[in-house]
């Protein structure tokens, strides 16, 4: 397992190329001074261009089109509004009881994704550059040297694949396309077909690929404002054939199931699932036009509409079906609505069409932006084989990256078995997201209080804000361990313990990448932070030969 594949440099040369000053990490690259410059110098073989690029080898950037708030905002959407909107109001309603706390909870689950926004906005608006949380963990936990790197990589390069929008993809698509029982083996053919052609429409025609997710954000909007408004009308007894099932009425009394602490909960952690994304702009910082000015425009104005749409949607739902059947409907509860609204012919053939190309957009967004980190992981050098995962195309595509993401996909989908053991791994990554954000949470407020830490950012989070997002992480965390009332079991842990296992060959990757290799290889690893014609900083891991001293 290589470090990375350019050759060993002189400490002295390396010294050369000065950090720079704007770097969003105090901590300085380790000290080069005692060795002999004159010998080091006499034993530089390369040219000055072929080491400064072995230095910074960070490949430039063409001047690819920026992502606008309009873009940005549908990047968001994209990722926001899956599936869950469409089949998790069931779930929730039989878990809560009642019509009441059932929409108090999914306006609970947008307020806790609003604190999660505050952190993010400080930190995206203080470090604005590709990477997300990566780019946060390491401004705050610079010890170990590179471990949170590692930790990281191993999450988003284990656990970030498409595989679960995918096979969403091909269920509904072949459902839509009359085959009422799909099989597993068709629905993945179709799945890897529909990552495929994402990731070649990424890489061929990037502008096209942010077209279609424009559109497709746009499409998901105007789908659930189909369903807000269809719902007020029927509340207004516009529809003469939908009979009023009377749900606003009481609509706090317990309907006989449902109820009680850990059904609460448990229906909150259904609706927090169902709002995860909004994070998405963070990984892509330095795509968008004006970063700070567009980052803080539209994560706000996206989250904030879903939270709408989502609100509102559960009260179109209720407007229309019978609570009784809500609860008992799985996850159809769309369907429903849409047989009642639009007859059975209409609703069965909308539903499943909408919510696969609501998949679709889903692919497309977590494709471009989980991309663009592998890249930076790439540029950074802390990847094997790092300058071929830097490569971008022509046309500022991150091809190397695109085909990593696509690679780990298409391993998901092909290689489990059919039945739990894939539905096991599409959910791995729900346990070890929560620590990560748990960590990003407790570090900015290690960075607002800490006197040496000099931070800044032109927003900031309040205290009672970041501790309520911090808590909800924990909660996350909590909950999947607590065995359901009635049962001895703990059905989370299992997830948990096999999520967690990729953080943890992630320090595995930093122990071999950082301890061993070095130790083999005599050398030492340096930090190097270059900036581009565009203006973007990045790190670059640079292997300095220790055997330059005794020369």
């Amino acid at each position: 397992m290589a470090a990375h594949d350019h050759p060993l440099v002189p400490a002295s040369t390396a010294s050369s190329i000065a950090p720079s000053q704007s770097s969003p990490s105090p901590s300085p690259s380790p000290s080069l001074s005692g060795l002999d410059t004159q010998a080091a110098q006499q034993l530089i073989i390369a040219d000055d261009a072929e080491l400064g690029e072995a230095l910074a080898g960070i490949p430039e950037h063409p001047r690819a089109a920026k992502l606008g708030v309009t873009s940005a905002v549908f990047l968001i959407l994209n990722k926001m509004i899956g599936t869950g909107i469409f089949s998790t109001p069931s779930g929730v309603l039989l878990a809560s009881g009642s019509v009441g706390a059932s929409i108090l909870l999914w306006v609970a689950g947008g307020i806790l994704s609003l604190t999660g926004l505050s952190v993010f906005l400080e930190f995206g608006l203080g470090i604005p550059k590709n990477g997300g949380e990566k780019n946060y963990l390491e401004r705050v936990y610079q010890k170990p040297k590179y471990l949170i790197t590692c930790i990281f990589l191993g999450q988003m390069i284990l656990l970030g694949f498409s595989a679960g929008n995918s096979l969403a993809f091909g269920r509904y698509m072949l459902f839509a396309a009359g085959i009422d029982y799909p099989s597993e083996h068709a629905s993945r053919i179709v799945a890897v077909i529909c990552i495929t052609s994402v990731v070649l429409l990424h890489g061929l025609h990037p502008a096209a690929g942010t077209a279609l997710f424009n559109g497709l954000g746009l499409f998901k909007v105007l789908v659930l404002l189909l369903v807000v408004f269809t719902g007020i009308f029927a509340l207004m007894g516009w529809i003469p054939h939908v009979e009023d099932p009377g749900n606003f009425t009481n609509m706090f009394e317990n309907s006989g199931f449902g109820g009680g602490t850990y059904n609460y909960a448990t229906a909150l952690l259904r609706i927090v699932y169902s709002y995860r994304g909004w994070e998405n702009a963070n990984y892509v910082i330095s795509e968008l036009d004006n970063p700070r000015r567009t980052l803080a425009v539209a994560a706000p104005l996206a989250i904030g509409g879903v939270m709408v749409l989502y609100v509102l949607a559960n009260v179109a739902y209720f407007a229309v079906i019978p609570k009784a059947e809500v609860a008992h409907s799985g996850v159809i509860v769309a369907g429903l609505f849409f047989r009642r609204v639009f007859g059975d012919s209409a609703g069965a053939r909308l539903l499943p069409f909408f919510v696969a190309l609501s998949n679709l957009g889903n692919v497309l967004v977590v494709s471009f932006a989980h991309a663009r980190v592998n890249c930076e992981f790439g540029k950074e050098g802390i990847l094997p084989y790092s300058k071929f995962f830097a490569k971008v195309s022509p046309l500022g595509a991150p091809i190397a990256g695109l085909f990593l993401h696509w690679i780990v996909t298409v391993l998901v989908l092909i290689v489990p078995p059919p039945g739990e053991a894939y539905e096991f791994i599409i959910d791995l990554n729900t346990y070890p997201s929560a620590w990560i954000n748990a960590l990003v949470a407790g570090g900015l407020i290690y960075l607002q209080y800490s006197k040496t830490e000099n931070w800044s950012s032109p927003f900031r989070s309040y205290l009672p804000i970041t501790l309520a997002y911090l808590f909800s992480n924990f909660f996350l965390m909590y909950l999947p361990l607590v065995s359901p009332p009635g049962r001895t079991d703990h059905p989370g842990v299992t997830i948990a313990v096999f999520g967690m296992g990729c953080l943890f060959l992630g320090a595995v990757y930093w122990v071999v990448w950082s301890i061993i290799m070095p130790a083999l290889g005599e050398y030492r690893i340096v930090e190097e932070f270059v900036t581009d014609e565009d203006g973007n900083e990045s790190v670059r891991y640079t292997r300095v030969s220790k055997r330059i001293a005794l020369a």
